[in-house]
């Protein structure tokens, strides 16, 4: 489902083709935010690249805990589920689901703590972040460079995530083989598409 019409996978021609056959390479499927972006895929591969340039200077764990804490925040289900999905290789689910919950967890150090809550209120409402959060970021060790890192990754999301949501695309099917566990908790917005993941048949293998 979504509020737009969107170019069907096995309609599709020229840029809008490329980047279905990119996103299926990578995914198995065209995601639902693929297709989100059919009438304009140069915003979709201009995305690509300053998400990538973003997340280039920083190791995997951080960029996926500040994702996850502000996709977690903005209630955007699909960025919830794949990036706390992203967090199993350093977290246990239960962890996982108490990081969600913003519960003190032994696995989380102080300074990721404040990292996240930084990241969360950036995404809640930016123009409330004051020089005393960057301070406390600052405390914890942060680097003046890192603190950037730490507002493009949570304000890049919102850019993401809003633009979804505002169209009505819904998180792929896919989804629902993640964990009952820990789908369930991280379930926060729109749910689970009951449509198949759509597939173009003439590249599937």
């Amino acid at each position: 489902m979504s509020y737009i019409e969107t170019v069907p996978v096995n309609e599709s021609e020229g840029a809008v083709r490329e980047m279905y056959e990119r996103q299926q390479e990578s995914w198995g499927y065209v995601p639902n935010y693929a297709k989100s972006f059919s009438h304009r895929p140069a915003v979709m591969e201009r995305w690509g690249k300053l998400l990538a340039e973003i997340k280039r200077p920083m190791d995997i764990r951080m960029f996926e805990m500040i994702t996850f804490a502000a996709a977690h925040e903005l209630k955007h289900t699909p960025c919830s589920l794949a990036h706390g999905n992203a967090l199993r290789p350093f977290f246990s689910i239960d962890e996982i689901k108490a990081i969600a919950a913003q519960q003190p967890c032994d696995a989380v150090t102080d300074a990721e703590q404040e990292m996240m809550r930084f990241s969360r209120k950036i995404a809640r409402d930016a123009s409330t972040v004051t020089a005393d959060d960057v301070q406390r970021l600052k405390d914890h060790g942060y680097s003046d460079a890192e603190v950037f890192d730490i507002a493009a990754t949570s304000a890049g999301r919102a850019f993401f995530t809003k633009v979804l949501d505002a169209v009505g695309s819904l998180p792929d099917a896919g989804f629902m083989k993640i964990d009952e566990n820990l789908r369930s908790h991280l379930t926060v917005g729109k749910p689970i598409s009951s449509a198949k993941d759509a597939v173009m048949n003439d590249i599937r293998d």
